[in-house]
């Protein structure tokens, strides 16, 4: 009797190797690794249902965030356009007909749709042909002219260019990829590419392809529209793609100021993210990606941003279906595949030389950060850190 006296259920616990230490105990501990340095790295946990801070090291520390930047972009662009917005492209045409017989020109004119394909034109064609039209006496000319001719964002390292995002175009298709090769000029290689398909569909084109423009007077023949922006936005943030990031970004620029440019998106973006609250102070938005050496976040303000989306009621699923799973797809596919933490974390993950940063929620319990900047910088150690403390968080939301 004496010895089951002393059996407390914290003993117990003990004894069965469980750790009954406080969450901030654990959490503190899953992030002591070694070769990340603690005094620029930042993390924060707040509970979803209370809004109780249950961690915080440095939150409003400036950080480079890496590509969890991609979570301001893809909440300001859902709470912009919201997640059934579709990207156009279209072709017009200059002249007149006559018969089966186009006299004049035809423009393929792009918006942005970081998904447009081959398939797409070929969509674009067809619909052509099926309007009776079988020549075209003029040129195919590609219409970049939405966005401006910067085909980087600022802030990038040169390698960046075609390595981590190919070139930034209105117009592009297949990422301005042509047989595996980046082209230099994406929207000119559609040009071509689609007087080629046209061919294929049994429509004609006698001139060449080239650069150009559409006029005000031009007739529309076809037009083909992305996949709904909460599709779109899977590629952006589950699988990180740059490139996708860029021309959203871009485009958000585009269609609130007419500036296509990726410092107007940025506006956007932050004044989108003022208006629902989030705290700013540390934070500078220069691209979409997080591949720019000129961004910053706070572990404050990506909790923020989360928090906003989570709290709205038309924007959570969109959000969250946008996320990688841990153990389950994405960037997140090959990390955290056993334990409590594996389906139940939804997260943005991020990388480059200088940062490496987990974001997201943790059975719809938790929302929480984690950014690690370097030097010193051990991607190894430090998605071991963010894989430790989400287990924790998980295992606490499933006990």
């Amino acid at each position: 009797m004496a010895l089951a006296a002393l059996l407390t259920p914290a003993a117990a616990l003990a004894r069965s190797g469980a750790d009954v230490r406080p969450l901030t105990a654990r959490l503190a501990s899953a992030l002591a690794v070694p070769h990340v340095n603690h005094s620029r790295s930042a993390a924060l946990v707040v509970d979803l249902n209370t809004g109780r801070v249950l961690f915080a090291r440095n939150t409003r520390l400036s950080l480079a965030p890496a590509s969890t930047e991609k979570l301001a972009l893809s909440y300001a662009l859902l709470k912009t356009v919201g997640p059934a917005y579709r990207i156009r492209t279209e072709v017009l045409a200059k002249g007149f007909r006559e018969g089966s017989t186009w006299y004049g020109d035809l423009v393929l004119r792009g918006y942005g749709d970081p998904t447009l394909s081959s398939t797409g034109l070929r969509r674009l064609a067809l619909r052509i042909r099926r309007l009776g039209i079988r020549r075209v006496t003029g040129w195919v000319y590609g219409d970049e002219s939405f966005f401006d001719s910067r085909r980087t964002a600022p802030g990038w390292k040169p390698y960046f260019y075609v390595r981590e995002s190919e070139p930034l175009s209105a117009l592009a298709v297949d990422h301005g990829r042509i047989g595996g090769n980046v082209s230099a000029n994406p929207a000119l290689a559609a040009a071509h590419g689609f007087r080629a398909i046209l061919a294929s569909a049994g429509v004609t084109v006698a001139g060449p392809a080239g650069l150009g423009r559409a006029a005000d007077e031009d007739v529309q023949l076809a037009s083909t529209s992305s996949p709904p922006l909460l599709h779109i936005l899977r590629l952006v943030n589950r699988e990180s793609d740059n490139f996708t990031a860029e021309l959203l970004l871009k485009h958000l620029g585009a269609i609130d100021s007419g500036r296509g440019t990726t410092g107007a998106g940025a506006a956007v973006v932050r004044r989108v993210l003022a208006a629902s609250g989030v705290p700013l102070g540390g934070v500078r938005i220069v691209d979409g990606s997080g591949l720019s050496l000129l961004d910053r976040q706070t572990a404050e303000s990506l909790v923020g941003i989360l928090s906003a989306a989570w709290a709205d009621p038309l924007l959570r699923g969109s959000f969250l279906a946008s996320l990688a799973v841990a153990g389950r797809s994405g960037t997140l596919r090959g990390r955290l595949r056993r334990g409590p933490a594996s389906g139940n974390v939804f997260a943005k993950t991020g990388t480059t030389a200088l940062a490496s940063a987990l974001s997201g929620y943790v059975g719809g319990r938790y929302v929480f950060a984690v950014v690690q900047n370097g030097p010193p910088l051990s991607a190894w150690w430090c998605r071991e850190a963010q894989d430790r403390f989400v287990t924790v968080l998980a295992g606490r939301a499933a006990g």
